[in-house]
């Protein structure tokens, strides 16, 4: 297809999972139930925390936040993806794809740096347990989500004034599901250089910065851990961190592997079904890893659900 001026281009074409007719309804039940769990899981957990003053501390504070950039992260995309395959339509407009693209950054980002938030928590409970109520008060915990929606927001401007100063697209077909700010950029007819720099600055401010925190301070943990006397105190610190751990693996290797590697190569369906796992499986998973298997936010819920009845 030839290169096509900015100014005609009013919508892209969105290829999604698979072009097989007999898959549809599969992947729309399969998108819906992922989405309704994501979104109800994530939103008991901000009710639960809320309602609840024994979880009035850093942790859940970091995790009800967490659960509410989880909720709108999934919304950027799962709900355009059940639409389509329910009208047979794959379209998408310029302006659309950029406001999808720009919540897509935004809560992405967000996510990454809480998640960070509470490594950080996790790192002063168990290597500064004299000093943890007094350096973790609510004016930190505050101040380190402002700065997380700060450099959210940050990254997300980046992207779209890249994006915006494109002259030509070689296509308007996005090899995806939904508008990933890495396939706008392969699709410019423009300094390709330039992209890949954008991509590797905004990718270490969302990917690589919290990752080095998150090593950093789980080295610490794990050396302090080794230094309890006691068997049962290791085994319940390694437990709490352990479930917060693997999903952060899961968050940023699938996450950044996917958005880096398609900054130097073109996209294929193979990366788009990569993405669902950072996108709508790991959002759904957090409320069960991080609370479902808690035992406070068990205590929590059957309080909730007492008064309830």
């Amino acid at each position: 297809m030839e290169p096509q001026s900015l100014t005609h281009v009013s919508e892209f074409l969105l290829l999604g999972l698979s072009e097989d007719p007999g898959l549809q309804p599969l992947l729309f039940g399969i998108f819906l139930t992922m989405y309704l769990v994501t979104v109800l899981g994530n939103l008991f957990i901000i009710m639960t925390v809320s309602c609840d003053p024994h979880l009035y501390t850093p942790m859940y504070f970091f995790l009800s936040n967490l659960s509410l950039a989880d909720i709108g992260f999934t919304s950027t995309t799962v709900p355009k993806v059940i639409i389509d395959i329910q009208t047979h339509s794959r379209v998408i407009s310029y302006a659309g794809c950029l406001t999808q693209m720009s919540f897509f950054m935004l809560f992405g980002c967000l996510d990454s740096l809480l998640l960070t938030s509470m490594v950080y928590d996790r790192f002063l409970d168990i290597c500064h347990p004299l000093h943890y109520r007094v350096i973790t008060n609510p004016h930190l915990c505050g101040l380190l989500v402002l700065v997380s929606i700060f450099i959210s927001l940050l990254v997300s401007h980046l992207h779209n004034s890249v994006v915006l100063q494109v002259t030509y697209f070689r296509d308007v077909e996005i090899a995806h599901y939904f508008c990933d700010p890495s396939q706008l950029l392969n699709l410019a007819c423009s300094d390709t250089f330039t992209n890949n720099i954008i991509m590797y600055i905004t990718g270490a401010m969302s990917g690589f910065l919290p990752v080095s925190g998150v090593l950093f301070s789980y080295s610490k943990i794990v050396s302090s851990i080794l230094k309890f006397p006691s068997s049962v105190g290791k085994y319940k610190a390694f437990s709490a961190c352990g479930s917060h751990l693997s999903v952060v693996g899961l968050c940023y290797g699938t996450g950044l592997g996917v958005y880096l590697s398609s900054a130097v190569s073109s996209s294929s369906r193979k990366g788009a079904v990569a993405s669902v796992i950072y996108t709508v499986i790991t959002p759904m998973l957090n409320p069960f890893i991080y609370s479902l298997r808690n035992r406070v936010i068990k205590k929590a819920l059957w309080r909730l659900l007492s008064r309830a009845a």
